[in-house]
């Protein structure tokens, strides 16, 4: 029907099937994504570990567009009745994967960030500790004060979100 109506003399394809140039462009899309991720990782802007991930985004869409007959072949065997589905559910499970792996990455880095804002703050405030005794003279000035003191000093400040 669809093949008639643009005035075409090729059959229309049943529903639930892709033409092949659709597979190609799939196909195409996997290579020049691979090709990214690559330089990318070779450029450094994209770590390793990260890569991985991406990189198996890119081989699926690739072998996906290639040998189509693998999703139906996966939907046949997990029960599902429409092949495309199947590709929506791993999707949305991958990328809730990934969420979840970045928020937790954040988490780590934030507070390894909190750590090293108080690391850094104690040693500004030993480096002024240290000055102040160095230009008075002896048994003049303040106290010394111990690390329980610091507490009262301005620190630097945290960043934010």
């Amino acid at each position: 029907m669809i093949g008639l109506l643009r005035g075409s003399a090729q059959p229309a394809l049943h529903a639930g099937s892709a033409s092949p140039r659709l597979h190609l462009v799939v196909s195409i899309v996997g290579i020049v994504g691979l090709l990214a991720i690559l330089r990318l990782v070779r450029r450094r802007r994209l770590k390793a570990k990260y890569s991985l991930l991406w990189l198996s985004v890119g081989v699926v869409f690739v072998v996906l567009g290639l040998f189509p007959s693998v999703l139906d072949w996966a939907a046949r065997l997990l029960g599902v009745d429409y092949p495309p589905e199947l590709l929506w559910l791993f999707g949305t499970v991958f990328l809730v994967l990934v969420v979840m792996h970045l928020s937790w990455e954040l988490s780590r880095l934030e507070e390894r960030t909190r750590v090293l804002a108080e690391e850094l703050a104690l040693l500004r405030a030993d480096r002024v500790d240290s000055v102040d005794s160095t230009d008075r003279p002896t048994g003049a000035g303040r106290p010394a004060t111990d690390r329980a003191d610091l507490s009262t000093r301005p620190t630097a400040p945290t960043p934010g979100p």
